[in-house]
């Protein structure tokens, strides 16, 4: 089949709600990010989809992984991939949760604070560290720029600590925040990695590796005001190329650069058939009418992340006719579960009557991942895989 149209076949087959993921796809993506950033290391962050049948995949194209706890450590090895190939990106992790990683062949860690290199170099000895450098997070969606990473003051610390215990300080981490919009980000960040280098060297640190994190967006989703967002890609495939040969440039000795593509490689190729729950008109306190449509799916089962961005609607049942300006939500009694409100309502035909199916595109990047248990009783969605033969 031609590109994304087993994506759609699958879609217009189900006749029940259900979550599919074209592996062809996943793997179409892949490909074209080695492509544009040759000589990159992939290590595809897992929390983005963990799905076996997607780690497996990706291991067969040769992708390494980013694990955020041994869990996600043993089932990437169940996929077969190598221990060298698996580095544990979390920098927030347990005694436990290092030695167990260590246990199952995990040398690689990311960190950021020298409480955490002490807790390493007791559980995972002679291991190799990165420290997780902070940026500014503007531009994404969602900027990460609090809970994770220290300062390059505090990264000199962290890393001196690392050698002074025996450890290998081996490199430097960022992530410019999760579905960036702009190629200055990595610009900046690597401003950043070049002077902290230049420092480390000074000091008779010479890393090795570079990680420059995730960050790489999904291309087919909207903003939260319904407006198409349109990554210039390209840009930053050149800005992180031209990166690479100046962190190259300035450090003492060879580098290898990786990077942890997650809703990237992954968004794209998923796609939910849910159904019409109600379409309705109703007026609010202040006097003003509003529609809403009602899914089978929403942000607990799904669509987690439809608060800060909107996922492309199609009706397969309804092509024209005319529509209604609807403010569009999941099916639980959480008035969290809906797209947010500011920048108005979603084109919706008209004519739509409840158990009518819909396509949701675009939400394949943790869409499993977040999903409860069943919240209000509304189960986890079932899902399939096509392609990947």
């Amino acid at each position: 089949m031609t590109e994304r149209s087993a994506l759609r076949a699958a879609l217009a087959a189900a006749s029940e709600d259900t979550l599919v993921y074209d592996l062809d796809g996943i793997g179409r993506q892949y490909t074209a990010l080695r492509t544009g950033l040759p000589g990159v290391e992939v290590r595809f962050a897992m929390k983005a989809c963990s799905l076996d049948e997607v780690v497996g995949h990706l291991a067969r194209l040769g992708s390494g992984f980013d694990a955020a706890g041994p869990q996600e450590i043993a089932q990437a090895l169940s996929a077969g991939v190598e221990p060298g190939l698996i580095h544990y990106g979390n920098t927030v992790k347990s005694d436990r949760n290092i030695a167990g990683a260590y246990r199952l062949g995990v040398r690689d860690f990311a960190t950021d604070s020298r409480e955490d290199v002490a807790a390493i170099a007791r559980h995972a000895p002679g291991s190799r560290v990165f420290c997780r450098v902070s940026t500014s997070g503007n531009g994404a969606l969602w900027g990460l720029s609090h809970k994770f990473g220290c300062s390059p003051e505090d990264a000199l610390r962290v890393l001196g600590a690392a050698r002074t215990a025996g450890l290998v300080p081996s490199g430097l981490s960022v992530h410019v925040g999760s579905q960036q919009m702009t190629a200055e980000a990595w610009a900046e960040a690597i401003e950043t990695l070049a002077a902290l280098l230049d420092a480390l060297n000074r000091r008779g640190i010479v890393p090795d590796r570079i990680n420059l994190g995730g960050g790489l967006p999904a291309l087919g989703v909207l903003d939260r005001w319904g407006r198409p967002l349109e990554p210039p890609i390209d840009k930053m495939f050149r800005v992180i190329r031209d990166g690479m040969e100046r962190l190259a440039a300035v450090n003492a000795g060879p580098l290898r650069f990786l990077l942890e593509p997650g809703r990237h490689l992954v968004a794209d190729h998923g796609a939910i058939r849910a159904h019409v729950a109600r379409l309705t008109s109703r007026r609010r306190l202040d006097g003003i009418r509003e529609d809403w449509l009602y899914l089978s799916c929403g942000k607990f089962n799904g669509l987690y992340e439809m608060d800060q961005l909107r996922y492309r609607l199609e009706f397969p049942t309804h092509p024209g006719g005319r529509f209604a300006e609807a403010l569009v939500a999941g099916p639980t009694c959480d008035s969290d579960d809906a797209y947010a409100r500011e920048g108005g309502a979603v084109r919706v035909p008209r004519a739509v009557a409840s158990g009518d199916p819909v396509w949701i595109h675009s939400c394949g990047a943790y869409a499993t991942a977040y999903t409860t248990r069943g919240f209000n009783g509304f189960a986890p969605l079932p899902y399939t895989c096509v392609g990947g033969a």
